[in-house]
């Protein structure tokens, strides 16, 4: 699998897709997952910018991983975005039931995160739970990078702030594609 990393508003979900796309491979993406099968007090947090626990945004991957050919390639966007995820993909990994290609970490500053999303117009992308998004990858996704450095997996790291065309050149070049 090759995961997509990075801040809300960073180009994941827009570059996995054009990976996926061009390489001929699901794209799984736990935010378009979400969004679709999440309600109630869960739905309306989700809104607000806040995360799911851990738990249950495992539940969700292990769902999303039965409906999908997990020893062939895929992309994967949104997971994992805390430490507890990271480490429960990577004992899949330990345990041979899943591997991992490669990691795109797609960079952004804040404002143009800020900018990319006001623009986007969902209903939780306002400014509050745009900081707190940006906030929570600080504080929670960055150190999911270091475990992924750890268990040696390979990290590529990306101006997410280029021109999309330019993103994705960047991207197939690291990967070795073409």
């Amino acid at each position: 699998m090759i995961i997509f990393m990075g801040v809300a508003g960073s180009g994941k979900s827009m570059q996995g897709r054009l990976l996926a796309d061009q390489e001929a491979l699901p794209w799984l993406s736990t935010g378009e997952f979400l969004r679709m099968l999440i309600s109630g007090d869960e739905r309306r947090d989700m809104l607000a910018g806040k995360l799911l626990d851990d738990e249950e945004i495992i539940t969700l991957v292990q769902k999303i991983f039965n409906i999908v050919d997990t020893d062939e390639e895929f992309v994967l966007d949104g997971f994992p975005r805390t430490e507890s995820q990271a480490d429960w993909l990577l004992n899949q990994v330990k345990y041979g039931q899943l591997s991992v290609t490669a990691v795109i970490h797609l960079i952004a500053t804040e404002s143009s995160v800020m900018e990319r999303l006001l623009d986007r117009g969902r209903q939780d992308d306002h400014a509050e739970a745009i900081r707190e998004r940006f906030q929570e990858y600080e504080v929670a996704i960055k150190p999911v990078m270091s475990h992924f450095k750890e268990a040696k997996i390979p990290i590529y790291d990306i101006n997410g702030e280029q021109e999309p065309k330019k993103v994705h050149s960047d991207i197939i070049s690291v990967l070795g594609r073409s």
